[in-house]
C-alpha cells in the first residue's frame, strides 16, 4: 500500500489517543506508556504515523519525536495544519496561508524534521478561498518544507478541485462501516489511486455488539470484531489505509494483525448490507 512515494502497508496508526483524555487538550498523563505504545508500532512494522499540530497544541508531534526521532528511513509521519484551538472545546477552521505556512514551521520543529513527509488540510476553513489554502500547501511542496499534500473531511467535489491545483496523495475522513457519509470519496480516491485513511475507523453502534453481525463474521474467521471492522474496511478500497489508535500495546499488535485478514466476498456483503441505513 503506498501514500504517494511511501510503502507504507494497509494498517497505520493514529497517535490522537494519544492525548491525556478524551478533549485532545494534554499531553498524556502516562508519557512512558505512550512513548512505548509508538515505539511498538514501528517494531511491528508500522510505517505510517498520523498526528496533527492540534493534538494537544502541538505535545502530540513532541510525543512522536521523542518516541521515535532519529526517524527510520522508511517511516512516514503524517500531520495536519488548519485548525486552532482557542480553548479546550473548539476546534476551529483556520486556513489562512499565513497561518498553515506558519504552523508548518512548528511542526518541522517539534516534529524535528527537515521536511514533512505528509501534510494535510486539517479542515477547510469556509471564510478562505480554498484555492488559496491549497495554494499555501503548494508553496510548501515547492519550498521543499512538505513531500506530499493531504486534504481532510472534504468532499468529492472539493477533491477534483483540489486536483486542479496541486497533486493531493491522501484523502483523510471519517469513514468506518458504521458512518458512510464518504461513499463517493472513497470511490473517487481509489479512481486517482489517492490514499483514503478513514479516522475513527472501527464500527461501534448496535451491529458490533455480541450477536451482532460483526461478531458473527469475527466468529467465523477466528477475529475480534475490532479486527474484523478493519478487515471489511480493506476489502472495501484498495487505496484504503485505516489508522487506529489506542493506548494499549496489546491492542496494538490487534490492530496491526487485522491487516492478515480475509473476508470472503459473502462475508464482506452480508457486513455492508447489515450496517446500511
Amino acid at each position: 500500500m503506498k501514500i504517494g512515494d511511501f510503502e507504507v502497508g494497509s494498517i497505520g496508526f493514529g497517535a490522537m489517543r494519544l492525548s491525556a483524555d478524551g478533549t485532545i487538550w494534554q499531553a498524556p498523563a502516562d508519557r512512558s506508556g505512550a512513548l512505548a505504545v509508538l515505539r511498538r508500532a514501528v517494531e511491528l512494522g508500522v510505517k505510517h504515523i498520523d498526528t496533527s499540530d492540534a493534538y494537544a497544541l502541538g505535545a502530540n508531534e513532541e510525543l512522536i519525536a521523542e518516541a521515535l526521532h532519529p526517524y527510520a528511513g522508511d517511516v512516514m509521519i503524517a500531520t495536519k495544519g488548519g485548525v486552532s484551538r482557542p480553548s479546550v472545546e473548539e476546534w476551529i477552521p483556520l486556513g489562512r496561508p499565513e497561518y498553515l505556512r506558519q504552523q508548518a514551521e512548528l511542526s518541522l520543529r517539534r516534529l524535528r524534521r527537515d521536511v514533512i513527509d505528509l501534510y494535510y488540510l486539517h479542515r477547510v476553513d469556509p471564510l478562505v478561498p480554498f484555492a488559496d489554502q491549497l495554494g499555501a500547501l503548494a508553496r510548501l511542496r515547492e519550498e521543499g518544507k512538505i513531500r506530499h499534500i493531504g486534504l481532510s473531511e472534504v468532499t468529492s467535489g472539493q477533491l477534483e478541485e483540489a486536483l486542479g491545483i496541486a497533486p493531493v496523495a491522501a484523502v483523510q475522513n471519517l469513514y468506518n462501516l458504521t458512518d458512510r457519509t464518504h461513499e463517493e470519496v472513497v470511490d473517487l480516491t481509489a479512481k486517482h489511486g489517492i490514499a483514503f485513511v478513514p479516522f475513527f475507523p472501527i464500527a461501534v453502534g448496535d451491529h458490533a455488539k455480541d450477536g451482532g453481525p460483526v461478531a458473527t463474521v469475527a466468529a467465523e474467521i477466528g477475529a475480534t470484531p475490532a479486527q474484523t471492522a478493519l478487515a471489511w474496511l480493506l476489502h472495501r478500497s484498495p487505496t484504503m489505509l485505516p489508522i487506529p489508535g489506542t493506548t494499549s500495546v496489546a491492542h496494538l499488535a490487534e490492530n496491526v494483525a487485522a491487516a492478515g485478514l480475509r473476508l470472503t466476498g459473502e462475508q464482506f456483503a452480508r457486513l455492508d448490507q447489515a450496517a446500511r441505513p
